[in-house]
């Protein structure tokens, strides 16, 4: 896998390829010994970036939102699609949360689309009721069992995680836990100057 900058905006750390054994993977507040012992795992925010070449299948990701309305990966070929695992319960989500509106706000009008996936929520009310809390508005699927991590290929392994998916739908980039609006942008930018549709 060969990794590269996305731009000057954002600083990567190069991250090894991630083991769909991990997409499950979930955050936790409690101490490290204690998400060893769980199997849990917590992000620190690294990116990994694809180049083009090193870029797999386009992904198929589609499900039903928490507004009941359904969500599909292939209606968004042609733009840069954003995709961001978050759950009520998951606290480096809270911490995010505020950045992902703001990334909203900011690349309105641009080839882009953001889509959440809420991930092993106890309820659809309960992932309604946070999103609106966040101001969410742009839509999330909802998966209370997990089997999206295998749309997703197997490298979304922490929560929250955020994938950048280029104009064919294949994964351009991935951060691994909280995230900031300067680094997406940063993502999304490089994405979106690749151009070809």
């Amino acid at each position: 896998m060969t990794a590269r900058r996305p731009s000057r905006r954002s600083l990567l750390t190069a991250a090894g390829a991630i083991a769909a054994t991990g997409a499950l993977a979930a955050c936790s507040s409690s101490g490290a010994e204690d998400d060893q012992d769980l199997g849990y795992r917590s992000g620190d925010g690294s990116v990994t970036a694809f180049d083009e070449s090193q870029r797999g299948e386009p992904v198929e990701l589609a499900g039903e939102t928490l507004d009941g309305q359904t969500w599909d990966s292939a209606d968004h070929r042609g733009k840069v699609v954003v995709v961001n695992v978050w759950a009520s319960w998951c606290g480096p989500c809270a911490k995010e949360a505020p950045h992902l509106v703001a990334l909203n706000k900011e690349m309105k009008g641009e080839d882009v689309q953001l889509v959440g996936i809420n991930f092993r929520e106890s309820s659809v009310a309960t992932g309604r009721a946070q999103a609106k809390t966040w101001g969410f508005t742009w839509p999330s699927i909802y998966d209370k069992s997990g089997i999206t991590s295998i749309a997703m290929q197997g490298k979304m392994t922490t929560q929250p995680s955020t994938a950048v998916l280029d104009r064919q739908g294949r994964i351009a980039a991935v951060v691994l836990g909280a995230t900031t609006q300067s680094t997406l942008r940063g993502l999304i930018e490089d994405t979106l100057a690749e151009g070809g549709r």
